[in-house]
C-alpha cells in the first residue's frame, strides 16, 4: 500500500536515507532544521512505518537513538513506476491481433478488480462507499457524494494515470470498467481532467437486474 506523503516529508526521507543512521542532532546539522521540526517529522514518519528508530550501544559512550529509512519507506522512495507502465501500455496497445490485446487487458482489468475487492452484496451507496475506502487505502485522493438527481458519484481529486491518459484515453476506459466491476452497477465518466475539469467524476447507477421492483 502506497503511503501519501507531502513533498517536504518525502524530501526529508530522501535525504534521512542518504546520510544512513543519525541521530536527531546529526540530521539537524545535516538539513539544517531544528530538533524539534526533526523530531516532530520523525514521529509522523514513524508512526507512517517510513522510520525507525533504534538503540545504539557502543564502546563505553552512553547509548543512544539512531533513526533510519524502513524496508516500506525505501520501498517508498522506489515507487516511480511511470515510465514502466507508459512502455507497458504501448506494448499492449501495439499488438497487432485485438484478441490478444483484449486478453492481456482484461487480465489487466480482473488484477485490479481483485486489489480493490467485490461488494455486490451491499447497497450501491455502501459499495461507493467501500470503493472509496479501497481507492484511500491505495493512495488516490477521492471522495464520494451525491450527483445530479441524487445519484452517487465517487470523485478523484487528481487522476492517477494522467500521462498514461494524455497520450491513450483507453486508460479512462479501463479504469471506469475496474469501477463497474467492483460496484456491480453501470459507471459513467462525467467529469475528465483531461477535458479541463479539475477532477474525474464518475456516475454510478444500479444495474437493472439489481434494482427492487417498485
Amino acid at each position: 500500500m502506497k503511503t501519501v506523503l507531502e513533498q517536504s516529508d518525502g524530501e526529508f526521507l530522501n535525504a534521512l536515507h542518504r546520510i544512513g543512521p543519525k541521530t536527531v542532532q546529526d540530521i539537524c546539522e545535516a538539513v539544517g532544521v531544528t530538533a524539534t521540526a526533526i523530531r516532530q517529522r520523525l514521529w509522523r514518519l514513524q508512526g507512517q512505518g517510513l522510520v525507525a528508530r533504534e538503540l545504539v550501544r557502543s564502546g563505553r559512550g552512553r547509548p543512544h537513538y539512531v533513526y533510519r529509512v524502513t524496508d516500506k519507506g525505501l520501498r517508498q522512495l522506489g515507487d516511480n513506476y511511470g515510465d514502466l507502465a507508459m512502455i507497458l501500455w504501448r506494448e499492449i496497445r501495439s499488438f497487432p491481433n485485438p484478441e490478444v490485446r483484449e486478453a492481456i487487458t482484461q487480465r489487466i482489468r480482473d488484477v485490479l478488480v481483485a486489489r480493490l475487492g467485490s461488494f455486490t452484496d451491499l447497497s450501491l451507496e455502501e459499495r461507493m462507499e467501500r470503493l472509496r475506502t479501497a481507492l484511500l487505502s491505495r493512495g488516490y485522493d477521492v471522495e464520494v457524494g451525491g450527483g445530479s438527481g441524487a445519484l452517487p458519484i465517487l470523485r478523484e481529486n487528481n487522476c492517477p494515470y494522467q500521462e498514461l491518459a494524455e497520450e491513450d484515453r483507453g486508460i479512462c476506459v479501463l479504469e471506469r470498467e475496474v469501477f463497474e466491476q467492483a460496484l456491480g452497477a453501470e459507471v459513467r465518466l462525467t467529469q475528465c481532467c483531461l477535458d479541463g475539469h479539475r477532477f474525474c467524476e464518475f456516475e454510478a447507477t444500479e444495474l437493472q437486474s439489481n434494482r427492487t421492483p417498485g
